[in-house]
């Protein structure tokens, strides 16, 4: 540990002490699924406890409604769970973001629902990296620097939202005004198995497009139907041209249809864009808009899309290359070597990002296989990017810049 003052020493210290396994095993047993409400209360309030630690004011926040467009067309209100969000020291002089998500990707009938320590010492289990490990590191920081003599000079904003996974559109507005007035932000999805950071992150967009045409007997009248499947697929078709090296378009289902000898009159196209940068969404967005008319004129359907850009690409501007290299800095006062890379994945870095925020958004542990029944979490990694993230918050507060 070169480089430490005595306060970065004890900072260290004391996350070495802290209950992370223990956590993350418990945490990891309550199935938080983001479709499964009782589950997500019941890990809110596991955290409300946990979090209730720290000083400031603590709340469990509704958000705002989602939407969700069934197989049929019809559009319904999502039930989510609670946001937490925690502010402490609103008038230090120095504030930051802290953001985590409660949610996993695994319902409450997936069969995988079990931990398994593996022989390698790594512990298998559904959210051990992704990302209740990631809360674990994040408490255990915070809690490192509320015991130092820098606490306050800093202030911060902490979220853990609930639907994370399947876009973050209840939560991002309360993410996006935390981020007000942040010098920096701290994301804790987890950091490869080697070590290795997301850099840069391209965007993404989700969209259900409605089709509704007309039936009729396939075989008596056909020409007096119009055959929603064959306008959807002629969409899909179209908006897949749309690729580029820098957007990606994936038409992933087409849902709808019926018996052999019925003209089908409706059909839902889920595809999903991933943009490199704003132009490639302005591209995308006005196509979108171009081609769904063109594909309605020409097959003489309606058509209604429900969805949007949720999430802008996330590149290394000055400011977030700062954070970086902060990070490295005192990576490498612990011994750790810090390394980052682009990714195509994207997280709720890239709604702080937008906010004009630096942010670092793979701060928690180091592990893998995530979104699958392999996942697993490095153990030994939890003091250490605990630690990582200890000293990257107390060197915020005493420099009060990047």
């Amino acid at each position: 540990m070169v480089g430490m003052t005595d306060d970065e020493r004890a900072a260290i210290d004391h996350v070495a002490t802290a209950p992370m396994l223990a956590q993350v095993e418990a945490w990891s047993a309550i199935n938080s699924g983001t479709r499964n409400p009782a589950g997500l209360a019941h890990m809110a309030e596991v955290l409300a406890e946990a979090f209730g630690v720290l000083p400031g004011e603590l709340a469990l926040v509704a958000g705002n409604t989602a939407q969700n467009v069934a197989a049929d067309g019809t559009v319904t209100v999502l039930d989510h769970g609670k946001h937490l969000h925690l502010v402490v020291r609103p008038d230090a002089p120095v504030q930051i973001l802290l953001t985590g998500h409660m949610d996993t990707v695994y319902p409450l009938d997936h069969p995988f629902q079990t931990l398994t320590t593996l022989p390698d010492g790594t512990l298998n289990g559904p959210g051990v990296a992704d990302m209740k490990s990631g809360l674990a590191v994040m408490l255990a920081a915070l809690s490192a620097v509320e015991e130092s003599p820098l606490a306050s000079r800093i202030g911060y904003e902490v979220v853990i939202n609930s639907d994370e996974e399947t876009g973050s559109f209840s939560s991002s507005a309360l993410i996006a005004q935390a981020a007000r007035g942040k010098i920096a932000a701290l994301t804790y999805e987890p950091a490869l198995p080697d070590g290795t950071l997301a850099g840069a992150r391209g965007g993404t967009g989700n969209f259900s497009i409605v089709v509704t045409g007309k039936s009729a007997h396939a075989g008596r009248n056909p020409d007096e139907g119009r055959n929603a499947i064959v306008a959807a697929s002629d969409l899909a078709v179209r908006l897949f041209a749309l690729r580029s090296p820098t957007l990606a378009v994936n038409p992933a289902r087409i849902e709808g249809g019926g018996p052999n000898n019925v003209v089908p009159d409706h059909a839902v196209l889920r595809i999903n864009f991933r943009p490199a940068d704003q132009d490639e969404i302005a591209r995308a967005q006005a196509a979108l808009d171009r081609i769904t008319a063109e594909v309605a004129a020409a097959h003489e359907v309606s058509i209604a899309v429900h969805g949007s850009f949720n999430r802008p690409p996330k590149p290394i501007d000055p400011g977030a290359a700062k954070l970086f290299t902060l990070v490295k800095e005192c990576g490498a006062d612990l011994g750790l070597d810090i390394a980052w890379r682009a990714t195509g994945g994207v997280c709720d870095g890239n709604t702080i990002a937008a906010c004009g925020v630096p942010v670092v958004d793979t701060m928690g542990a180091r592990g893998g296989a995530i979104h699958s029944p392999d996942e697993f979490l490095i153990v030994d990694s939890l003091p250490e990017r605990a630690a990582l993230s200890a000293l990257t918050i107390l060197r915020i507060a005493q420099r009060g810049a990047l």
